[in-house]
């Protein structure tokens, strides 16, 4: 069969840990399989790959540049004084070029990456190694340069959306309006341009392609990009064990990994936890709940504060390589998820939660252990978690969140936690998906 070489536009690819990179770097396996031969444009933010064509390339925008540098140097020599001195001198020289940079465009930082993207890749479809076009993201730099490079060359353009584009206000929002913010304006400018130009294009669930279809109504017609949702899924993580049996401890482990905000806050569990205290006083000395990848959020900290919590919360902050075991972090992380008792699933109090699971799900659902969703207006997370076994609450239900706490109480202490069915979803899946619009948009 004959390769076909796809050049594949991914700002943050290859970056430990990160969702935007491992939704594309999960899939490259399945697609070296599929006798695709990628060449990979990306920030130099990320670790350079060896099996394939991986080309690394600095930014031209000053906020950009220090975005990169900063990453740069802290993979090449760590985050020590170095690192501090050299990223300091780098922003003095460039505050100045950053202020006016955003004074005139107002756009995140990361835009500017886009300028050289198209550059080398344009030069590449002109030597003829191009014969697919794929920006994946993450930052929506990649998407500019696959739109430049689609009107200037033709060639088939597919365009993979990670987070919603357009950030609507509430449910009687469709987000047609024009936001105030130039960085929006321009991101809903981008999403009009993605729904005409390109040939496929994918959202990750079905509330961010139902709002996408809402504002585009050319989506799915003639001439016009073919949209469709896809779940990103995520690969066994590195470090799982099938054999792991889980052992109950003197504690009751509540484990969350990743970001928290203010609007997604671990502020909720603990506050659900005095009410708990009080029906069941011993509680008080075996619930923890642990904190990892993170810093805690404000509200989080101003309520452990105020409950006197500091024995309750284990902030554990991020998991790096360990030096003496040769575990990668994502590896420990794992181990953790493995260990704990139950796994906290934030999803958060915005609108656009309609539009959104976050990845964390995936990585949870190979883990075989239970998960406590807290979710938001979005009727497709709460079906997959209810069709896994889970515990699950709406955010803005207190009285829901409390009595879940405490029916995953009493489950732990008669050490009879749900035992969640075994329904994890693989990347190979989302490859087959993508693979077969490709082949069918071919024909």
């Amino acid at each position: 069969m004959k390769k076909k070489n796809w050049l594949i536009l991914s700002h943050g690819f290859n970056m430990d840990g990160r969702a935007s990179s491992l939704t594309i770097t999960d899939k490259i396996p399945y697609l070296l399989e599929a006798s695709i031969e990628p060449v990979v444009f990306s920030a130099i933010t990320g670790i350079k790959d060896d099996r394939f064509s991986h080309k690394q390339f600095l930014a031209w925008g000053p906020a950009a540049f220090r975005f990169d540098f900063r990453h740069w140097i802290a993979n090449q020599y760590g985050r020590g004084i170095f690192y501090k001195v050299s990223t300091g001198l780098v922003s003095i020289l460039l505050t100045p070029f950053i202020a006016l940079e955003k004074f005139f465009l107002g756009y995140s930082s990361q835009w500017s990456w886009a300028m050289p993207a198209y550059v080398h890749g344009l030069q590449l479809i002109r030597d003829g190694k191009v014969d697919v076009i794929y920006s994946t993201g993450g930052a929506w730099s990649a998407h500019l340069a696959g739109l430049w490079l689609k009107k200037k060359t033709g060639l088939p353009w597919i365009v993979e959306i990670h987070d919603p584009l357009v950030i609507r206000s509430g449910p009687s929002d469709p987000g047609f309006k024009k936001p105030k913010n130039r960085d929006a304006q321009f991101r809903q400018y981008l999403e009009k341009q993605i729904c005409k130009y390109a040939d496929l294009a994918w959202w990750f669930t079905d509330g961010a392609l139902h709002y996408a279809k809402v504002r585009n109504p050319n989506l799915n017609t003639p001439n016009n990009a073919h949209g469709f949702m896809v779940l990103p899924g995520a690969e066994p993580p590195g470090g799982l064990s099938a054999s792991k049996t889980h052992q109950y401890s003197e504690c009751l482990n509540l484990c969350h990994f990743g970001s928290l905000a203010n609007d997604r806050s671990l502020s909720t569990i603990l506050k659900a936890l005095v009410p708990l205290f009080k029906k069941f006083p011993e509680a008080r000395r075996h619930i923890r709940v642990h904190a990892y990848g993170a810093p805690l959020d404000s509200l989080t900290t101003e309520v452990v504060k105020n409950l006197k919590f500091e024995d309750v919360l284990l902030a554990q902050g991020r998991l790096e390589k360990d030096a003496i075991t040769g575990k990668s972090g994502r590896e420990r992380v794992v181990e953790k998820m493995q260990s704990a008792d139950v796994l906290i699933l934030l999803h958060g109090n915005d609108e656009w939660c309609a539009e959104y699971i976050p990845s964390k799900f995936y990585d949870y659902l190979w883990t075989g252990r239970p998960i406590w969703g807290i979710t938001h207006r979005n009727p497709q997370l709460d079906q997959m978690l209810l069709d896994r076994g889970a515990y699950l609450s709406l955010q803005l239900d207190t009285g829901a969140i409390e009595l879940a706490l405490e029916r995953i109480w009493l489950d732990w202490k008669g050490k009879q936690l749900i035992q969640p069915t075994w329904k994890p979803i693989g990347v190979d899946q989302a490859v087959n998906t993508i693979l077969t619009q490709v082949q069918s948009r071919a024909n």
